[in-house]
């Protein structure tokens, strides 16, 4: 298993995890040659802390969801590397091992992996004291299939799909989505990414539930976002048609578009020497993210 540098890792329920079945299929762990792991069959939910020095810590905090078609995580280059990142900043991260959509552990695979994004997003703001965090700066981040549930908890917090008895806020305060999938749509969906999540041939009305640009208000958190033009995987309208509908609900939003990268590079674009995490880090800045309590 991949040491992660988090100073903990904890189980993301209580008891037993909501919505799922017994399912006897062991979690794989597969070190890849680029310095990435590769999680597969995660059917038990994680949250990995990873906490800054608190003479540098300014109360924000940040969930992280990696990428992998809903199929697999991309746990180190697209989680465990960005979370020590935000460390510098004086960032608390927290990188989701999410349940991957499956027949076999859940009851609805619909909803599990949103079920775990909000509960990521509770346990942060419930543990705020303990963890020095904010809990009006709670924000989160994903990308590519991550990018899709980091959107879907962006955009459907008002219903809340876990157990909430104290009514925790589930709201992320902001967004960064990086190469995301967004859309469901077959014009501009990753079909990969909605096959696993939502089925085939999905019925018309919940393949427009989580097309989250369909699903942004005035209430959706101010958002950053990273995209190639010349991404193959998942179109660069995906993030092109949440930003323009950020803008027309009044959101505030930032959004970097490439001429080249492809997708899954993670924090580094190699073909440009211009650093997207910086401009996140200029955004954060500008919005009040990395001030000091």
């Amino acid at each position: 298993m991949q040491i992660s540098d988090a100073q903990t890792t904890i189980n993301l329920y209580d008891g037993n995890v909501p919505n799922s079945k017994p399912y006897t299929t062991h979690e794989w762990w597969e070190p890849q040659d680029n310095g990435d792991t590769i999680v597969s069959f995660t059917s038990e939910p994680t949250l990995s802390i990873f906490l800054p020095d608190k003479k540098n810590a300014n109360g924000t905090a940040v969930v992280i969801c990696p990428g992998g078609g809903y199929w697999v995580t991309s746990i180190v280059k697209e989680g465990f590397a960005v979370a020590r990142e935000f460390n510098k900043w004086g960032i608390a991260a927290f990188v989701l091992k999410y349940r991957i959509p499956n027949d076999s552990a859940m009851i609805d695979k619909e909803i599990g992996p949103l079920q775990d994004a909000q509960r990521a997003i509770q346990l942060v703001r419930m543990h705020a004291k303990e963890w020095n965090v904010d809990v009006s700066k709670v924000g989160i981040m994903g990308f590519s299939a991550g990018g899709h549930l980091a959107s879907t908890a962006s955009t459907h917090f008002n219903h809340s799909y876990i157990a909430n008895p104290n009514n925790i806020n589930l709201r992320p305060d902001f967004s960064v989505f990086i190469y995301p999938v967004i859309s469901f749509q077959d014009s501009i969906g990753h079909i990969g990414s909605r096959d696993q999540l939502i089925g085939k041939n999905p019925a018309p009305p919940v393949r427009d539930s989580f097309s989250n640009e369909l699903q942004v208000t005035a209430e959706t958190p101010p958002t950053f976002l990273v995209h190639a033009t010349d991404d193959d995987v998942v179109p660069v309208m995906n993030s092109v048609v949440y930003y323009e509908a950020l803008i027309h609900n009044k959101v505030p939003a930032e959004v970097h578009i490439y001429k080249a990268g492809g997708h899954g590079y993670g924090m580094i674009n190699p073909t440009t020497k211009d650093a997207w995490m910086e401009r996140c880090k200029n955004w954060m800045q500008s919005m009040g993210w990395l001030n000091k309590k």
